[in-house]
């Protein structure tokens, strides 16, 4: 079973949807144990850094988290998800992250005729090899909404990039961590073969 925390964030439909339809068992859920029990477990959300952080606490979230990630259980952040396993955002400074992973999240710098948020399809390097695009080439197109991006502080972390104004980090592997500032679940083929090498992860 995947237990897919519910934290009030939004989009948490939509990636239980894209699960259903490769067939796996789903739980939204905050409770402690139903977590703690998952075959897999995943962070989705789409909001505002502070906001999730002050949900996660008051749901008792914070430690559970931390809890799946010590134990070996594969875990996936998805969008929001992925920044708050980080130590700090620019969007509510003095807020601090889960800080599982080390690394912070800007503010997508603007000019050039870019649009903030980033919003659309962009295509995907992959500067160190990692289990979640197994089957997957390079250069292909994955789905974005996001104001903000990640600069990871260990770059050998960082399994996808990709380039919007400046170099994002848009996908992390760290043991059984594994996060995507992208939607997979909105990302057509590719996002569901995503979903599915995640699916298919033993514990570490």
């Amino acid at each position: 079973m995947i237990a897919i925390i519910d934290y009030d964030a939004g989009n948490i439909r939509s990636v239980e949807k894209a699960l259903k339809s490769l067939g796996q068992d789903t739980s939204v859920t905050r409770d402690r144990d139903v977590i703690l029990k998952a075959d897999k477990v995943i962070l989705p959300g789409v909001g505002a850094f502070g906001d999730a952080m002050d949900k996660l606490r008051k749901y008792g979230l914070e430690s559970v988290i931390h809890e799946v990630a010590e134990a070996g259980t594969p875990f996936l952040g998805i969008c929001l998800g992925l920044q708050l396993l980080f130590e700090r955002s620019d969007e509510t400074p003095g807020i601090e992250g889960l800080g599982i992973l080390r690394g912070e999240i800007l503010r997508i710098p603007g000019g050039g005729g870019l649009k903030i948020p980033h919003i659309g399809w962009n295509s995907l390097a992959y500067p160190n090899k990692g289990r979640l695009f197994q089957g997957i080439p390079e250069e292909s197109y994955v789905y974005f909404v996001h104001s903000y991006y990640l600069k990871a502080a260990d770059e050998s972390i960082v399994t996808a990039a990709a380039e919007y104004g400046t170099c994002i980090h848009a996908s992390v592997e760290q043991g059984n961590v594994f996060a995507c500032q992208f939607h997979p679940e909105k990302s057509s083929e590719v996002g569901l073969k995503i979903l599915e090498n995640f699916v298919g992860l033993e514990n570490i």
